[in-house]
């Protein structure tokens, strides 16, 4: 039996989780020499190669120095929470990464808040100490007191440091001395990390992630805390509520290098992947069949905010998508609660309309545009922060954002959060630039990136995470701009979209096909105008001077798909299917915006 250790990287986004994990795999030379494998290896999906972030949270098993390392790669992203809370609960101590420059963000204290709760070992991994201006004896000292604040034991305050660089593959003990490998962050892990502590007993195993295979069915995956599970052994399976199931394990797995490796048996502490359970869910204990005892469940914060997820009504409905029905999506929604904790779905008076609920847009973004790409066309309607009410009191959540921006820019800034009902909290120069912290209500962070990132020239960086719910704070101003909406179904014309561009901006290109009810710009005024682009020029034989002018047509703008969601109304729906985003508005006419407005 080898010796077995269990660690997760936990990060704010992007300080270089993945990068390490890469660099580790390496050095354990998982792969032959000739076989180039690339960067970012664990992000395997498209969209987290697109969007640079990890979105689910991977297993890889390295052996260094006749030990099997089991590594757990967490997103850093805080929609992405869920993710890291049910991870946490396999390994037995965490790798906290933390930029050299930027010091602890606000996801770092998210994650490593879970983390000390869970009474996991710490230790710090000081990266990126090659970047100019960068201070890693003070970030060493700033994590000592983020520690503190946590609440954290004396002995996980006593703490290992590495400082290095992932991307250049250097680890050293001390910043100033560069070292040819990362042996010393391996080293770390192996002379600090515990052992998995195993107790004597029956099997005992929390279910903490789900896996898919077409082949196989579902796949469950989680530590055994004690015991051994063999192939082809009956177990019990207590539910969250108590309730036992017997069941059959088909087959082990645990896990080895970036795949699966089929075992016999497995021996308690290692992390292992079992086929063939029924009817399980994350947060179940495989037991023993005869006397099971069920391990304390997984606990998941609540979501703060909801989307109403309907069918494709617009008139250009089935043109790109293979799922358009309210079955099809209620089944896919249906599909993505059994692994996706943080996310709830409530069915409303209508069929075709579902209330989905989550952690902030990115989450349900990754599921829109997932479903996107599988071919599902649906419409969803603006975010709406969730509003509790305790004891007569509405309270709403509210976050701690943190802005990050060039110093001759931060007034902007400020003005833009404190419109928002936010409140500065602290404020620090780095350098050119300056760190501010603010609390501000989750209902003033939709929509504001956008305008952020316009009044910085896109230099601002955001991050905000929640924190409570506090007393309602009052009306928060919308977007100040009204709606061009198309008046007919047909193409846009460049010539009448030349005559209209001082009316506002536009979001369709010439040549473009729209219905009527679309929107297809933002009024220059407040309200909304119904406008015709799909009018050509009338042709007559009456010459007149500068009735030949060229068409000069301003680039349309193109938004994103988490873009479009800050970006529309209450009136308002996007419209996503597999090739297009559209905006449009609820009601298509003209009459029947004006029957049913919302005042």
């Amino acid at each position: 039996m080898t010796a077995i250790k269990n660690i997760a990287i936990i990060a704010h986004v992007d300080h270089g989780k993945t990068t390490l994990v890469d660099k580790i795999m390496y050095h354990c030379r998982l792969f032959r020499d000739n076989q180039n494998t690339g960067d970012l290896i664990l992000d395997s999906n498209d969209q987290e190669r697109e969007r640079g972030i990890t979105i689910t949270s991977k297993n890889v098993s390295v052996v260094y120095k006749d030990t099997k390392i089991n590594i757990i790669d967490t997103p850093g992203h805080a929609d992405f929470g869920g993710e890291v809370e049910r991870v946490l609960n396999m390994a037995d101590g965490v790798l906290l990464l933390v930029d050299a420059f930027e010091g602890p963000m606000p996801q770092t204290r998210f994650v490593l808040q879970k983390a000390i709760d869970l009474g996991l070992k710490p230790c710090v991994v000081v990266n990126k100490v090659d970047k100019p201006n960068c201070t890693p004896d003070e970030v060493h000292e700033k994590v000592f007191d983020l520690m503190f604040e946590l609440g954290a034991e004396e002995w996980q305050l006593d703490f290992p440091t590495v400082y290095g660089s992932a991307l250049n593959n250097w680890m050293s003990d001390d910043p100033d001395v560069r070292t040819e490998n990362i042996e010393p962050l391996l080293d770390m892990v192996l002379e600090h990390i515990p052992a998995p502590k195993i107790e004597e007993g029956t099997p005992q195993m929390l279910i903490t992630s789900l896996d898919f295979s077409s082949f196989t069915g579902r796949i469950a995956i989680g530590r055994l805390q004690r015991g051994t599970l063999k192939e082809g052994m009956q177990v019990s399976l207590v539910k969250r509520d108590g309730t036992v199931k017997k069941t059959k394990i088909k087959e082990l797995f645990t896990f080895e290098g970036l795949g699966r490796l089929k075992v016999q048996e497995v021996q308690a502490g290692d992390i292992c992947a079992l086929v063939g359970l029924e009817g399980f869910e994350i947060g179940d204990t495989i037991a023993d069949i005869e006397n099971p005892e069920g391990l304390k469940t997984i606990a998941i914060d609540e979501p703060t905010m909801s989307m109403l997820f309907t069918i494709n009504d617009s008139p250009f409905f089935g043109k790109d998508g293979k799922f358009v029905t309210s079955r099809h999506i209620k089944e896919r929604l249906t599909k993505e609660l059994e692994k996706n904790l943080a996310l709830r779905v409530e069915e409303t008076d209508s069929a075709d309309k579902f209330l989905v609920y989550g952690r902030g847009v990115m989450h349900l973004s990754v599921l829109i545009e997932t479903m996107r790409r599988e071919g599902y066309e649906l419409q969803i309607g603006q975010p709406q922060v969730i509003i509790r009410e305790y004891d007569g009191v509405k309270m709403e959540p509210v976050e701690e954002l943190t802005i990050d921006l060039p110093e001759a820019v931060s007034g902007k800034a400020v003005e833009m959060v404190t419109m928002r009902k936010g409140e500065m909290l602290s404020m620090e120069t780095r350098g050119e630039r300056m760190i501010i912290q603010f609390m501000i209500p989750s209902r003033g962070i939709i929509g504001m990136r956008n305008q952020l990132l316009t009044a910085t020239a896109g230099e601002a960086i955001m991050a905000h995470r929640f924190k409570e719910y506090q007393p309602l704070k009052g009306g928060i101003p919308q977007r100040q701009n009204g709606s061009l909406i198309s008046m007919e179904k047909g193409k846009a014309i460049p010539y009448s979209i030349d005559k209209l561009q001082d009316r506002g901006k536009f979001f369709v290109d010439p040549g473009e096909d729209i219905y009527e009810g679309q929107v297809i710009g933002e009024n220059s005024r407040q309200d909304d105008m119904a406008v015709n682009i799909t009018k050509t020029k009338k042709l007559s034989n009456v010459r007149s001077s500068g009735a030949d002018d060229k068409a000069k047509i301003v680039p349309a703008i193109k938004f994103s798909l988490e873009e479009a969601l800050e970006y529309i109304q209450k009136d308002e729906y996007v419209e996503v299917t597999p090739k297009h985003i559209r905006l449009r508005k609820i009601y298509l006419t003209e009459n029947e915006r004006k029957r049913n407005k919302i005042v």
